[in-house]
């Protein structure tokens, strides 16, 4: 529910702040005025292209903001946290700023966001109709949408887009086999590769311990003569010894250490030195009776490592991740030797899930053509009594061409009126009177009423064309609406206005020369004073005032 709105130097509105509460509320104000700037301030919070004529003249830049309850707006706060754009306290921020060059930056709840994302969420929030804004009502989405709420349908619905959806993925898949053709010359050569790779060990053990050999080889001499240095140095039984030598000290420390209980602990760092010496001299020991000159060996490496490189430069891989290409052709070979299996068994599936979507979709076309009965009916009676006498409402389900799966089921809805007798039905879009679409559009929403999730109503101008006894059904239409919904409406017919909960008016005047617009709320003395103007003109006299607050007294009975 709309809770606030803040205007700075908008239009001819230099500041205004306005603060709402449930139920219907009316806005007036003498031609001219501005009255109508309420809701195209709210239509450009919620997204509408600005331009540099609605900043105020001698301002750099226009302000507006709303604030939103989101107590009766649950998809809104889905949103909103799915976006991260959410608050703790349950309510929610527009805020938007046009410069005179024309930019303009939008906020929401105190964070940068977009135009499509502002566009995005206030769609949830607040539905305008008006003379001139692209309603959701005229598009036809929208009109499958609003039929299957009224219709109840979302069970339907969810089987068929089920069913949709399972036979699309069957049939994406058969076109791809299907667009394969002959495969055998793709088989012949995907066996050819598989052959070639499958002669050599790709195991990453295997190709691991080659490298290691390749390298130990390829540097045998250098390791060899390390090795020999090295014996050389720590000596062997026919020559000097690095242990005998260790051994000597040993001997010498034990031999006077009882004078010195330090050198017990020398003794033995060098006793653990020894061990790990002797364990040295047989590891190198070992590591040598392995190293290997033998060039045929190298050689039989040599063309191994050869093949593997060889082989990667081929599939555009590494040695190491051959293995996996090896395993993705046969896993293709797999595929395509079934294939002709696999389509004999696809036509199968197709044709069992296309029949299931057909019967779903002929159960959802059926709860369809009931509830566009209902709804037309319904309609066609309250367009009747808003001064559309003879006029009609009509909703056409046209078939979906094609042979494939829609989720949406087997036909699209068009909203068809008649605006008066004898007339063909034509496109609700294209109903050129907006006063005619909008008493349309209120006769729709009152016989849908509660249940589309937009919790917030605009009407601009919905009694234009009208007055006397249809101006007052249209209000007490507008104040039923009110009570399931906030409604917002700007009419200048005192009959709808009295239906208001709440009453605004907005009065101009010249200041240093510049129109300014103000925004007032009306209290019962001022309603009455502001209804007995919109009765009587310039000059209210009693009976104005009088039939004013009679207007308001049999309002006010009303629930």
């Amino acid at each position: 529910m709309l809770t606030h709105l803040s205007l700075k130097h908008f239009a001819v509105v230099d500041a205004a702040e306005l603060t709402f509460g449930p139920g219907l509320t009316v806005i007036s104000g003498e031609t001219g005025a501005g009255k109508s700037l309420l809701v195209d301030a709210l239509g450009l919070l919620s997204g509408l292209r600005a331009d540099s004529g609605v900043v105020r003249h001698g301002a750099q830049r226009a302000e507006l903001s709303a604030g939103f309850s989101l107590d009766d707006a649950p998809l809104a706060l889905e949103w909103l946290r799915g976006n991260e754009l959410d608050e703790d306290d349950g309510n929610c921020q527009l805020r938007r700023v046009i410069r005179a060059d024309g930019g303009s930056r939008a906020w929401i709840n105190g964070r940068p966001a977009t135009i499509g994302q502002l566009s995005e969420l206030a769609g949830l929030l607040v539905e305008i109709h008006g003379q001139h804004e692209q309603q959701a009502l005229l598009s036809r989405p929208s009109q499958l949408a609003l039929l299957d709420a009224f219709g109840r349908t979302d069970g339907e619905r969810a089987v068929v887009a089920s069913a949709a959806q399972s036979w699309s993925a069957l049939l994406r898949e058969r076109d791809a086999l299907v667009a394969q053709g002959d495969v055998s010359d793709r088989i012949g050569w995907l066996e050819h590769q598989f052959n070639e790779l499958d002669r050599e060990n790709l195991e990453a053990d295997a190709i691991a311990q080659l490298l290691a050999d390749h390298r130990r080889h390829a540097h045998a001499t250098g390791l060899i003569a390390a090795c020999d240095a090295a014996f050389a140095r720590l000596g062997d039984d026919e020559g000097p010894s690095l242990s005998r030598s260790m051994q000597q000290v040993r001997g010498d420390l034990q031999r006077v250490s009882e004078h010195e209980p330090r050198l017990v602990e020398v003794d033995t760092l060098l006793d653990n030195a020894a061990i790990q010496l002797d364990e040295a001299v047989a590891l190198l020991d070992r590591v040598r009776s392995d190293l290997d000159l033998d060039p045929a060996v190298f050689e039989q490496l040599e063309r191994r490592l050869g093949r593997l490189h060889e082989l990667g430069r081929k599939h555009r891989v590494t040695p190491e991740q051959l293995s996996d290409t090896r395993a993705s052709i046969a896993n293709e070979l797999d595929q395509l030797r079934g294939a002709d299996e696999r389509l004999q068994v696809l036509d199968l599936e197709i044709a069992s899930f296309a029949g299931a979507w057909r019967d779903a979709a002929a159960q959802l076309t059926a709860a369809r053509h009931k509830a566009a009965t209902s709804l037309s009916a319904s309609t066609t009676a309250l367009i009747d009594e808003l001064g559309m006498g003879g006029g009609r409402f009509e909703i056409v389900l046209e078939p979906v061409d094609g042979d494939r799966p829609d989720p949406q089921g087997a036909e699209r809805v068009e909203f068809m009126v008649a605006a008066n007798p004898g007339q063909p039905a034509r496109p609700l879009r294209k109903v050129a009177s907006g006063g005619e679409l909008s008493r349309i559009s209120l006769a729709i929403e009152v016989a849908a009423i509660g249940l589309d999730a937009v919790p917030t109503m605009v009407f601009d101008e919905v009694d234009s064309g009208i007055g006397g006894g249809v101006a007052e059904v249209v209000g007490q239409k507008l104040r039923a609406l009110g009570r399931e919904r906030q409604v917002l409406c700007v009419t200048h017919l005192p009959q709808v206005a009295a239906q208001g909960h709440a009453h605004y008016r907005v009065s101009k005047a010249k200041s240093e020369g510049l129109t300014q617009s103000a925004v007032q709320a009306l209290d019962t003395a001022a309603r009455e004073q502001e209804l007995a103007r919109m009765l009587g003109g310039v000059e209210v006299g009693k009976e104005a005032i009088a039939a004013a607050r009679a207007f308001l007294h049999k309002a006010a009975a009303e629930p």
